[in-house]
C-alpha cells in the first residue's frame, strides 16, 4: 500500500495540474480541496518542491505551482521520491536493492519470481501514467 503522504502528494499534484499551466494554488486552498490537513501537506509540498515538481511564488498572485507540464509527471517517480522504492521485496528494488536475508539463490526463488512480475506490472502501469493521464479517468487502463 502507498501512504497517506503519498496519496496527499498526488492529490495535490493533480490540485495543481487541474488549475492550469503556470497557475498558482494557494496552501490552504490545497488542503481545503482535498481534505489535506494544511500543516501535513505543508511538509509534503516542500519535499516536492525540493524534488523539482513544484515551485513557490511569493506576493499577490502567490501559491504553489507545477514546474513541469502535468504529461510530463510520472506516478511512479512522485511514489518513489515520497515513499521509497517501489518492490515488494528488498531483492526487486531498482533504487534500494539488497539481497534477502534468507535467500540462497535468487535465480531459483520462487517467491521473487511471482513477485518480480508484480513488480514489473506495477512499474509498467506508475512509470508509464502521467497527472494528465489521471485528469482523464475514462482513459486510464483498468
Amino acid at each position: 500500500m502507498i501512504s497517506q503522504k503519498a496519496k496527499y502528494a498526488l492529490r495535490a499534484l493533480v490540485s495543481l495540474a487541474r488549475v492550469g499551466r503556470g497557475e498558482t494554488m494557494m496552501i490552504g486552498e490545497i488542503s481545503k480541496e482535498q481534505s489535506i490537513p494544511k500543516k501535513f501537506l505543508e511538509q509534503i509540498l516542500l519535499e516536492l518542491k525540493r524534488a523539482g515538481f513544484v515551485d513557490s511564488r511569493r506576493g499577490r498572485a502567490g501559491g504553489y505551482v507545477l514546474l513541469k507540464a502535468p504529461e510530463q509527471i510520472m506516478y511512479g517517480e512522485v511514489l518513489r521520491v515520497i515513499d521509497g522504492p517501489i518492490a515488494p521485496l528488498p531483492c526487486l528494488s531498482k533504487i534500494a536493492y539488497r539481497k534477502c536475508e534468507d535467500c540462497r539463490d535468487e535465480a531459483s526463488c520462487e517467491i521473487r519470481h511471482v513477485f518480480e512480475r508484480v513488480t514489473l506490472a506495477t512499474r509498467a502501469v506508475l512509470d508509464s501514467t502521467t497527472l494528465a493521464d489521471s485528469l482523464r479517468l475514462e482513459d486510464l487502463p483498468v
